[in-house]
């Protein structure tokens, strides 16, 4: 199974709405003052920000590397495709990678997708996403969490070691005849230092506008930064 559509079978489940509410809010923030008219949301998911984004005017597309979470996108007539970003020959003001998206990728992906996202762009187009700080991943993200619910139960274990970030997850789901049935897979993230991040985008035509210390679970620490960057 691809990890990332038993993640979206869970995802419901996990009772982070008000923290990708804020993160949202922000990126629309964004958004409405850079004036985008057309955008690429890249890691779409369920479609949830590019309704949002729909709502303000922008015309949306979205891609999701999960076919599950690209089903449910078709679903709310959104258009978003399963597709990776190298073989999208349209052209856009603003790319949004939101939550975590390049925290998915080792450093050579990253720096392959920072390569094509810049192809997708219009000149001076925008490209804004968010990374794990450190803090994001030692204090926040590390950890087990156990749902029980009537007719499933979902145990999630992270542990945070060396920069990688890998998330085992199991669900157990009822049967009719009362028996479960156990699916099982892993996802891995990478910590990616800011400094690096700056390097890989000023070597494949990016100007970082702003870099954005944004803080979810603390006032004293970000554990997320949002990059703001424009092609040249």
């Amino acid at each position: 199974m691809n990890s990332l559509n038993l993640y979206s079978k869970i995802e419901p489940y996990l009772d982070f709405q008000d923290e990708i509410d804020e993160l949202y809010d922000a990126f629309l923030k964004i958004c409405e003052e850079l004036n985008v008219k057309n955008a690429i949301d890249i890691g779409c998911g369920q479609g949830e920000f590019l309704l949002q984004l729909q709502e303000m005017g922008i015309i949306t597309f979205g891609t999701d590397l999960s076919s599950a979470q690209i089903e449910i996108c078709k679903q709310k007539d959104l258009q978003a495709e399963c597709i990776d970003i190298d073989l999208i020959e349209k052209k856009f003001d603003c790319a949004t990678a939101v939550f975590d998206v390049l925290n998915y990728m080792d450093k050579k992906t990253l720096e392959v997708f920072i390569q094509n996202t810049h192809k997708l762009l219009l000149q001076d187009g925008y490209f804004i996403f968010d990374v794990n700080t450190l803090y994001g991943f030692e204090d926040v993200a590390d950890g087990s969490l156990n749902i029980n619910l009537e007719d499933k139960f979902i145990a999630i274990d992270a542990v945070f070691n060396a920069k990688i970030l890998k998330t085992n997850i199991v669900l157990f789901t009822k049967n009719n005849d009362g028996t479960f049935a156990k699916e099982e897979d892993f996802i891995t993230q990478h910590f990616h230092e800011k400094n690096m991040i700056k390097k890989q985008l000023d070597k494949y035509g990016f100007d970082v506008k702003q870099i954005i210390n944004f803080h979810l679970h603390s006032d004293e620490k970000a554990d997320k930064l949002i990059f703001i960057c424009q092609k040249r």
